[in-house]
């Protein structure tokens, strides 16, 4: 008996030793993340301060949101170095899942998210929303003129005095592509043609809702998660939810999306990382945090900063639709924003 304990003793000692000369990686994650740097980092920070497992993030910036990730994913496909993607939308997501990149994964904290906010293959989770918005800047933009649709952005009483972000990534390439889905090519590429006559481009929707805060525009379309920022900042604007009249589509609502990267070199670690972002703790965090976010899980009773008082008319998307539309939209929004600055 005492023989055995000695050995079992030696054993554990062995294997404390092997565990202490692990390889860094594999006491870290790595993650790329799109949601914006000052509202993710600190999240992420948290969980490297509960867990002990370092976490190394890549954030892109805004001009290349989500895009920049992506790319940077599909070529590192052979050797991915990324292990979780946190994406703040979900088209490029379900491009990525298209492409045969991403792992399975059954959270268990995401049972109680819908089935319309997972893949039904588990191979990505979508949490947190952000909702599509007109900004209006109240000084510039009398009270029986407010705005109250996507299509005033195509209205020439505006010309020059509207904005819109470059509809080539993030979620506004997102919005691009599902109005593709639902409209058809020849009505939306005729929309965005005459936005590209009527607004001004900017690089993100930070830009945009920047902007409109300064009065150098009248209104636009931005995130929520922007729009709040001018708000808190005492702009004199105000958010719009767009098209909410009977027989117009609604406002658009997106999901950040989460997925682990096939093949990656920390996978027990980002499956932690997952479940910990699909906590109900995250999404409240988000919702009353700066970012304003909308919560998916139905668990999670915390309302968004952005909420309107009244109910939202919420446009009814299928978002695999949105990404089989990706092919002709992306080709013709190039065509038409590719050489604007």
């Amino acid at each position: 008996m005492i023989r055995n304990g000695l050995r079992l003793v030696v054993l554990a000692s062995l294997l404390a030793t092997a565990i202490g000369c692990l390889p860094y990686s594999e006491q870290e994650v790595i993650v790329y993340a799109a949601l914006d740097r000052e509202f993710s980092e600190p999240i992420l920070n948290d969980f490297q301060t509960a867990t002990g497992i370092q976490t190394l993030a890549k954030y892109d910036v805004e001009s290349t949101k989500t895009v920049g990730l992506v790319s940077a994913i599909i070529q590192e496909q052979n050797r991915p170095r990324c292990d979780v993607f946190w994406n703040n939308e979900i088209l490029h997501t379900l491009r990525l899942e298209r492409l045969g990149l991403l792992d399975v994964y059954h959270s268990p904290a995401a049972e109680t998210f819908p089935l319309s906010y997972r893949s039904a293959s588990a191979q990505w989770h979508g949490l947190a929303a952000r909702a599509r918005v007109l900004i209006i800047n109240t000084d510039l933009v009398d009270r029986d003129s407010i705005p109250t649709s996507v299509n005033d952005l195509t209205d020439t009483k505006w010309k020059g005095q509207v904005g819109i972000a470059k509809p080539l990534f993030g979620t506004t390439a997102t919005h691009a592509a599902v109005l593709f889905s639902i409209w058809g090519d020849e009505r939306a590429t005729a929309f965005f043609r005459a936005i590209r006559e009527n607004a001004e481009v900017m690089s993100g929707n930070k830009q945009v809702a920047a902007a409109v805060g300064r009065g150098q525009l009248a209104f636009g379309i931005t995130d929520t998660d922007d729009a709040i920022i001018e708000i808190d900042n005492g702009m004199p604007v105000e958010i719009v939810f767009p098209d909410q009249a009977e027989g117009e589509l609604g406002s658009l609502f997106i999901p950040n999306s989460l997925c682990i990267l096939k093949d990656c070199q920390n996978p027990v670690n980002a499956r932690r990382l997952v479940d910990y972002l699909l906590s109900p703790e995250i999404e409240e965090r988000l919702a009353t945090g700066s970012s304003a976010q909308f919560p998916v899980n139905e668990q999670v009773t915390t309302r968004s900063r952005a909420s309107p008082n009244q109910p939202v008319r919420w446009m009814k998307v299928d978002f695999e639709a949105a990404a089989d539309s990706w092919a002709v939209a992306s080709s013709v929004l190039r065509d038409l924003f590719v050489a604007v600055d």
